[in-house]
């Protein structure tokens, strides 16, 4: 449907650059009704792909026409806003304005959407999309058809906010908002200037106003904010951060004292963000109290300079619960009573922000290095890196067992150490008297073995190490066959292995990976991840029969893979479908294909594997991650065709301009 809308002088001044004479009345033809689109008919999210592009909406334009050939129109013209609501009839919805013809929807937004909407968690209820168009304010609008997508809501928790990294990884930490007003506290163990980010239950990420002069300031806008940063002094911090007042505050914890019957210092553990101290008690009944006699606290006022600090002091109290709290205040701290004489340890636990614990147990404890997710190996292939670096890492195999494992790509010249804390070179393992041994903060080097491919296995918890030379990777059960053990081809990287499998059914009870022919050892693991002597992979019931070429990287991370024929780059120019950018098979595990930029991606981009949206990579373009955040790499490249290649035996991308 077209119409001539007539549009007033003083909107036509406004809106557009000249009019020949006043009293001329300029007309804009062919606004009509846009045709709307959804990627999808249903969605179920989930906080795993909270940061993944879920929905995309896309919408035909109208050609609009001016009755003054010498001017234009402006590109705010039509002005266009997407409406959604949970009835059809829109008595009640939310607008988006969008930048261009489509948008779409990561699943952190759309829940949050659904959130507001009033969508109950973990159950499917419409959301109803159209979009309006308009030449202006306070003119006719038009109307899209309505579009129904089924949302499956997931349950936003607000009273816990994540604590990420300056690369918005979830350290595992957490700050607590008990009414869930967004004025949040926890303690904290941070490094010497340590860089963070807070991320709210509905996926709003708080860090500094991007503002020279205004730390402990805080913004959630993505164009302006930086990272968060903690003082110069690393160690036990109380944290508090308030999204309404836009501040956030650091408590510096140098020390915990005990006093009374004992007098000690409590040593501060800060990857379980933990305190401790053995003691010994000649008395029944002895009591002793916690404090902490020399806090500095750090906010917008005194920014991070040490001597501007506001002291501070904290009383602890133990309650009968076994929780612990605190007062601003060292004379508030309560007695804590030993009721038999002997050797002790007290501990403080503050990790979680919901409930601090204490415990007293008997006898002295020898607090041995808290167990990471990874095992840097600094000096394990210098030759190959030319230095020494934390590149290179096994996989935690069993946190009770203190067990880790991983393919490593060794050639040393000096020998290696083990580390838990990527760029800590004190707190590392060595070898022990003999081979095969370790000691912690002693000994010499560990004697690395001849330049290959090996699995390293550590235990810290007996201190030994080994060494397996690997010659190659199989698999078993696919198809539910589980006779033998199929072996892989090796490629042109160490340690990444291949084959092509025709999948005809999923198997009953999953499937491994094999190193060497031997069944003792083996890779399980699920959605695309690799762990070493995991449970049975089942990634394969997802899939449907076709022929596949399987990648299998057991280095490092270690991750697997299954590829079709063709492989879709979605998002590139802002268009989320499976048409504009199609990549296909030049050979196992590289694709090929061409694209056009003509505008930089809003979200970034992603590389779909199959049309269900459920596999793809995102990451960046010199490390794609399975199931990766959005890929923005696009963002910096200029208009124009490029050659793309994407390459899953390195986990490469390529744009390379025609």
């Amino acid at each position: 449907m077209k119409t001539n809308i007539s549009i007033l002088v003083a909107f036509a001044l406004a809106i557009f650059t000249a009019c020949e004479k006043d009293g001329d009345i300029i007309t804009v033809s062919g606004l009509e009704s846009s045709e709307l689109l959804a990627s999808e008919a249903s969605v179920v999210l989930t906080k795993e792909t909270a940061s993944s592009s879920v929905l995309a909406l896309a919408w035909s334009g109208s050609s609009l026409t001016i009755s003054n050939s010498s001017m234009t129109l402006p590109g705010s013209v039509p002005v266009e806003v997407i409406e959604a609501s949970a009835s059809s009839d829109f008595g009640t919805m939310y607008q988006i304005t969008p930048q261009n013809n489509s948008y779409t929807f990561t699943g952190a937004y759309l829940n949050t959407l659904g959130k507001n909407l009033g969508l109950t968690a973990d159950i499917s209820a419409p959301v109803y999309f159209r979009v309006r168009s308009a030449l202006g304010v306070n003119t006719e609008p038009y109307y899209s058809n309505v579009v129904s997508v089924s949302v499956t809501c997931y349950a936003i928790d607000m009273s816990l906010g994540l604590i990420l990294t300056s690369g918005m990884e979830d350290t595992g930490f957490r700050l607590y908002s008990p009414d869930k007003d967004g004025e949040y506290y926890g303690f904290t163990g941070a490094t010497s200037w340590y860089n963070w980010y807070l991320q709210e239950g509905d996926g709003t990420t708080w860090g500094n106003l991007a503002v020279d002069g205004n730390a402990f300031a805080l913004s959630s806008e993505t164009g302006n904010q930086w990272n968060m940063w903690y003082p110069g002094q690393g160690g036990c911090y109380y944290t508090t951060l308030s999204t309404t007042a836009k501040v956030w505050t650091a408590t510096y914890m140098p020390s915990l004292s005990v006093s009374g019957d004992v007098t000690a210092t409590m040593t501060f553990d800060r990857l379980s963000v933990k305190w401790y101290v053995s003691f010994t008690t000649t008395t029944d009944n002895a009591t002793i109290k916690v404090t902490c006699d020399d806090a500095a606290l750090y906010n917008k006022s005194t920014s991070t300079d040490d001597a501007s600090a506001i002291a501070k002091t904290m009383g602890f109290i133990t309650h009968a619960d076994s929780t612990v709290t605190f007062e601003w205040n060292s004379a508030s701290a309560e007695n804590i009573t030993i009721p038999t004489a002997g050797e002790y340890t007290l501990f403080f636990y503050l990790a979680d922000p919901t409930s601090w614990k204490y415990s007293v147990r008997e006898g002295a404890t020898v607090i041995v290095e808290p167990i990471s997710r990874y095992l840097f190996l600094p000096g394990v292939d210098d030759l190959i890196s030319g230095g020494w670096t934390f590149d290179n890492y096994l996989k935690l195999v069993s946190e009770d067992d203190s067990t880790f494992a991983g393919a490593v790509l060794v050639n040393s010249e000096w020998g290696y150490q083990m580390t838990l804390e990527s760029g800590n070179w004190t707190d590392v393992y060595k070898m022990g008297a003999t081979e095969g041994t370790l000691e912690f903060q002693s000994g010499s080097n560990i004697t690395a073995p001849a330049a290959g491919l090996y699995l390293i296995q550590a235990d810290l918890a007996n201190l030994t190490y080994s060494h397996t030379a690997i010659t190659g990777l199989g698999y078993s059960g696919l198809n539910d066959a589980w006779s033998t053990i199929t072996p892989m081809d090796e490629t042109s990287v160490a340690g990444v292995y291949s084959t092509t499998v025709a999948i005809t059914a999923a198997s009953s009870w999953g499937f491994k990976f094999y190193l060497n022919g031997d069944w003792n050892m083996n890779y399980g693991g699920g959605n695309g991840v690799l762990q070493y002597g995991g449970a049975n992979i089942t990634d394969d019931a997802s899939l449907p029969a076709a022929t596949y070429d399987v990648i299998a990287n057991t280095r490092n991370d270690a991750s697997f893979v299954f590829l079709g024929d063709e492989i879709y780059i979605v998002g590139l120019n802002d268009t989320w479908n499976f048409t504009d950018v199609v990549l296909t098979k030049s050979s196992i595990g590289v694709y090929t294909g061409t694209a056009v930029i003509t505008a930089a991606s809003s979200y970034g981009i992603t590389i779909q594997l199959d049309q269900t949206w459920n596999r793809y990579f995102g990451g960046s373009f010199d490390s794609l991650t399975y199931l990766g955040g959005n890929i923005t790499d696009d963002q910096s490249l200029e208009a124009g065709a490029y050659d793309v290649t994407v390459d899953f035996i390195n986990n490469e991308c390529s744009f390379v301009k025609q």
